[in-house]
């Protein structure tokens, strides 16, 4: 699985406004600022989270980007959702749309198994979660291996 740079700024700049805390609207531009995101590649996402609901944008001197709701209520599949689509896909399908045969038969219960493994962690981790630097155990307990850190 491929962590694309478009949904890796997505979940930094939706971060960014969690961390903010959301009293009052940020600018685009400060958000490309705190995170070196590229500013006219962060305004096509924040227009992706807008459609998807992630973020709500004012505009006007005082304007800029709000998140549309709690932090503790988006996960970080939302974030990518929004941005991405299908959290997993194989050739562009969800993997419940694909029919394998013969050999390859054996591909689709892991192609499934994948898609509900990204998709338990993702969707069990809030934007308010890391916000406050606090992972699930479950996540956190992944990403203590040592063997998560290395390449194959």
């Amino acid at each position: 699985m491929r962590i694309s740079a478009r949904a890796d700024y997505a979940v930094r700049a939706s971060l960014e406004l969690a961390v903010r805390g959301g009293a009052e609207p940020v600018k685009a531009e400060s958000i490309a600022a705190a995170q070196d995101i590229p500013h006219k590649f962060l305004e096509g996402i924040l227009s992706d989270l807008r459609r998807g609901g992630i973020v709500l944008s004012r505009r006007g001197g005082n304007g800029g980007y709000l998140l549309a709701r709690a932090a503790d209520t988006i996960t970080v599949a939302d974030v990518v959702r929004a941005v991405e689509g299908p959290i997993v896909s194989v050739r562009g399908e969800r993997p419940s749309a694909l029919a394998y045969t013969g050999a390859a038969e054996p591909l689709l219960p892991l192609w499934v198994a994948l898609r509900a493994n990204v998709r338990k962690i993702l969707e069990g981790v809030t934007l308010d979660d890391l916000a406050h630097d606090r992972l699930p155990e479950p996540v956190r307990q992944l990403a203590d291996d040592p063997a998560a850190w290395h390449n194959p």
